[in-house]
């Protein structure tokens, strides 16, 4: 079905061909230059270094758990107005159902800002985020960046990039995305799909293959091949959406007469053009995926690169759903851990599942619903707690629905028809109930994202599957089953799009300011606390040791109910390793009270608190109290897979942060978002048994000095009992700006001083 080639591939005359990787390194780096990734990027960079470029984007899409903050931070920054196309979208608080006013209180501030800075405004349940930019901006050739990991438009020929606020910031006050020049992943596609084999199943197999061994991370993914012909463009969309859970960078489609058409049809015909790779484009690695070869998968948690064909599954449920309780347990306090019993679902070697959902940019598709509808037609999920709910991904997509009569089937057989929200993919809706599973086809299955509370002994698992095998599961009585041939899949018609809907309720001010309107605030929405400059010398106390293998994103800020207060940092750093760590939050704000005593003693003269001393004295650097700042850090194995959220950076931040220690960093877009908000990423070789413990002291003399020397190895001590020991800290690929952020303490100091 898939294999991997890891020493690159020419495309010549239609197909990679695997027969160049001895030719000379010219050769290779003018085949770079070749791909249509490349010819995307060189096209919107502004660098004038080989190898190096500063891009920027023809559009950016942020949406309402994100855009005040980054609009806030905007302002600061100094931002007059927007100088690019900036779509707000409201799909992630879009219940307004926790916080009281607050959530919709940034809704307006939302309108506001579009209205006062010249913007569009989508307001609640009209569309998610990704559907509304693929309906009308992404085109070929273009790029798009957004606060949303899963900003994956390379089906259209729009290279988007998912990324931290920081990141979006910089476009709105007439910066770059600064990014070395990315390697290329060929991923060439043969065959056809089988009926019943659904765009989440063929992205489930591909994420399974590469997740593991890194063999795209942060590379540039480049779909080619004739099996491309052979996908509809919600099939497309499907599995593009999906290559974030690879951990790439981005991702590019070659384009044809279904693209043509699609762009056609929602009236932008001028968007389209021809994408292909020139003869001779190298690319560093090639992946060879046979679409006929894909069956129906299901991904159990806690991620979706834990996928097998359904088939498979079936003949060893036994054994890999205990592999998955084994998983789950160590997710829970001990007192919790017998509470686990994955394997009592098993009802005589089946699978019995107790909800299913499908939702979002990637399962809530025309063609999705559709074949649900047609799977379920005169059929029922009956009345025995089983649950099915469906999120059209936007409104003129449920408009569709209703027209052509699927809506009416779906509704017929019990399934709950919901309006655009995300909510589900990130834990805000339809959680399940204690020892549930649920199956969903969504974008993520990661624990602590679906609305689970492991330290509080509640535990709900998620497990992946594409719409098709849901709807097949659902008519079955919950117990799962994949997908039959006989799907429905040419059911209802082809897709109509109404634009009336965008036209008469979309606020549209791309390019007309007004900034006479005042900023929509709310009791909630508060400005980002003061941030000061690195110190001379930085005495870190571990808050949090974490070794999972990887820690996502959302075990740094759950985004269920904490994203509720994002637009009040204090508020929301409240949650922060809330359910992996629970103590980190007391531990941090402890020596972010100690640093506050210690700076207001330099500042009126007077001795320093005592309490301040004995840390100083136990680092055996008594005396030096106005030398070096106190903060916290957070060591992990491998932290940031996951969403873009900044929050995750910026709440550390906020409890007195200064840096994170780390084998490796997940994702380039978290490491980002340690840089804007202060945070040294640091490297630690050998981190797994680096023995690093909460309440250890790192000491790192002289980080100002070598940081502004350039410098990118950094000695330092870990202090513990009176004992000392070296540590070899190296800040890799630093780049001069990220220098610089770093100095000024966060990107809003930077720009106010530069």
């Amino acid at each position: 079905m898939l294999n991997i080639g890891n020493a690159g591939a020419y495309w010549r005359q239609g197909r990679c061909r695997e027969d160049g990787a001895d030719s000379d390194d010219a050769a290779k780096a003018l085949g770079r230059k070749k791909t249509m990734a490349y010819g995307i990027l060189a096209a919107h960079d502004t660098s004038a270094v080989p190898g190096k470029f500063k891009i920027k984007f023809d559009g950016l899409v942020t949406h309402d758990i994100t855009y005040v903050s980054i609009i806030q931070t905007a302002i600061a920054s100094g931002m007059r107005e927007f100088p690019l196309p900036v779509m707000l979208t409201n799909c992630h608080n879009t219940l307004r159902a926790v916080g009281g006013t607050i959530n919709n209180d940034d809704h307006r501030f939302g309108l506001s800002a579009a209205m006062r800075y010249g913007g569009d405004y989508v307001p609640a349940h009209m569309a998610v985020i990704h559907q509304y930019a693929r309906e009308v901006a992404a085109g070929c050739g273009t790029m798009i960046m957004g606060s949303d990991s899963h900003t994956r438009y390379g089906a259209l020929g729009c290279l988007a990039v998912g990324e931290g606020g920081g990141e979006l910031v910089k476009q709105l006050v007439g910066r770059t995305w600064d990014i070395d020049s990315p390697e290329v992943v060929a991923v060439c596609l043969t065959g056809k799909t089988r009926p019943g084999v659904g765009p989440q199943d063929v992205a489930l197999a591909l994420i399974a293959a590469v997740y593991k061994d890194g063999v795209v991370k942060n590379r540039i993914m480049e779909f080619l091949g004739p099996g491309i012909a052979g996908l509809s463009m919600d099939y497309r969309m499907g599995i593009d959406v999906m290559t974030t859970e690879t951990t790439c960078l981005s991702s590019i489609w070659q384009t044809d007469a279904a693209v043509r058409d699609y762009l056609a049809v929602h009236g932008r015909p001028d968007a389209y053009r021809e994408l292909l790779p020139q003869d001779d484009a190298w690319y560093d690695k090639v992946v060879h995926m046979d679409l006929s070869a894909v069956e129906p998968m299901i991904a159990l948690p806690f991620h979706p690169s834990n996928a097998y064909p359904i088939a498979r599954f079936s003949e060893h449920a036994s054994d890999i759903l205990a592999e998955v309780e084994k998983n789950a347990r160590a997710l829970l306090p001990e007192q919790y851990a017998s509470s686990v019993n994955l394997l009592g679902k098993l009802e005589k070697g089946r699978l019995r599942t107790d909800q299913g959902v499908v939702a979002g940019c990637c399962g809530g598709s025309f063609e999705n619903l559709r074949a649900m509808a047609a799977i379920l037609k005169n059929k029922s999920v009956g009345a025995l707690g089983y649950d099915l709910s469906v999120y059209p991904a936007s409104q003129p997509i449920m408009q569709e629905l209703l027209r052509v009569g699927a809506a009416a089937d779906l509704i017929s057989a019990g399934v709950t028809l919901r309006t655009a929200f995300c909510g589900p993919c990130f834990g805000a809706g339809d959680t399940p109930g204690q020892n549930c599973l649920s199956i969903r086809h969504v974008t993520r299955n990661f624990a602590n994202r679906e609305g689970s509370r492991p330290p509080e002994g509640q535990m709900a698992y998620v497990a992946m599957m594409d719409a098709r095998s849901i709807a097949a599961t659902a008519a079955n009585g919950g117990l799962l089953t994949a997908a039959s041939p006989d799907d429905g899949s040419g059911a209802y018609g082809e897709y109509s799009f109404n634009p009336v809907l965008y036209e008469t309720c979309v606020y549209h001010g791309r390019g007309r300011p007004r900034a006479d309107t005042p900023l929509a605030y709310g009791p909630n929405i508060s400005a980002w606390p003061p941030m000061s400059a690195m110190p001379g010398d930085l005495l870190l106390s571990v808050a949090s040791a974490l070794y999972d293998p990887v820690t996502t994103t959302d075990d740094f800020i759950a985004s269920g109910e904490p994203s509720s207060f994002r637009s009040n940092p204090q508020r929301m750093a409240e949650y922060t390793l809330q359910r992996k760590d629970p103590g980190y939050v007391r531990r941090a704000k402890d020596i972010r009270s100690l640093e506050e005593k210690r700076r207001q003693a330099l500042a009126e003269g007077r001795p320093m608190p005592e309490e301040v001393r004995e840390v100083f004295r136990r680092a055996g650097l008594e005396g030096r109290e106005a030398d070096a700042g106190l903060g916290s850090l957070v060591f992990a194995l491998c932290p940031g897979d996951g969403s873009a959220r900044e929050q995750a950076a910026s709440c550390q931040k906020v409890l007195g942060g200064w840096a994170n220690i780390a084998g490796a960093y997940a994702t380039k877009r978290y490491r980002s978002n340690c840089i804007n908000w202060g945070l040294l990423p640091f490297i630690l070789e050998n981190a797994a048994s680096a023995d690093l413990q909460c309440g250890d002291i790192i000491y790192v003399p002289d980080i100002r000095a070598k940081l502004q020397a350039g410098e990118t190895s950094f000695g330092a001590e870990r202090v513990r009992g009176g004992a000392r020991t070296p540590l070899k800290l190296a800040l890799p690929g630093i780049a001069e700006e990220e220098r610089s952020i770093l100095l000024a303490g966060c990107l809003i100091n930077y720009y106010n001083v530069s």
